[in-house]
């Protein structure tokens, strides 16, 4: 199978991604990069899709590489002329998420546009996807049955949001039953 079809295959399963994160400073939304990854890469590898994202020439790089044939697509963006280091690294993260964003060319869910326009429904619903902490407090609350239905990532709360959980949740939610 060519990289072409491995992430045209990978692109259905990965649908619209949520701004799952708020900037403070600007109250505006974004991917956090750490969300991105986890949600993104289990389904490149089950692709057999491998994701690459280093420093090149001064440009920050999103590759991703058919482990079968070897064969690639990139995405890259120069960097900024920053000494800063915190500033620079900042810029990293910023580039690593959309490169990848654009190499993928994912679909973000704009929560704003959806509000302003009238058209937030629950069948909209922006997916937003738990973290390690959240799936620890469903341990800790007894709630793991809650979250294993948002496997599936069809669940929709009262809240009108839809939640999903990866697979690495999913088995340490799973575990936690048989203890």
């Amino acid at each position: 199978m060519s990289i072409y079809k491995k992430l045209f295959e990978a692109k259905k399963e990965i649908g619209k991604i949520s701004k799952d994160s708020t900037n403070p400073f600007f109250k505006s939304k974004y991917f956090d990069i750490n969300q991105l990854l986890e949600h993104v890469e289990p389904i490149l590898q089950k692709h057999e899709l491998l994701l690459l994202q280093p420093i090149e020439e001064d440009k920050v790089c999103s590759t991703i590489l058919d482990i079968e044939s070897e064969k690639l697509i990139s995405s890259a963006i120069a960097l900024p002329q920053i000494t800063d280091p915190q500033k620079l690294g900042s810029a990293i993260t910023y580039y690593r998420r959309y490169t990848l964003q654009s190499l993928l060319g994912l679909q973000a869910e704009d929560d704003d546009a959806n509000k302003a326009s009238g058209n937030s429904t629950k069948q909209d619903a922006p997916v937003k996807w738990l973290n390690d902490k959240q799936a620890q407090q469903a341990i800790d609350n007894n709630k793991v049955q809650e979250c294993l239905n948002y496997y599936d990532g069809k669940t929709i709360r009262d809240d009108g949001n839809k939640y999903c959980i990866s697979k690495k949740l999913k088995t340490m939610l799973e575990t936690s039953l048989k203890v």
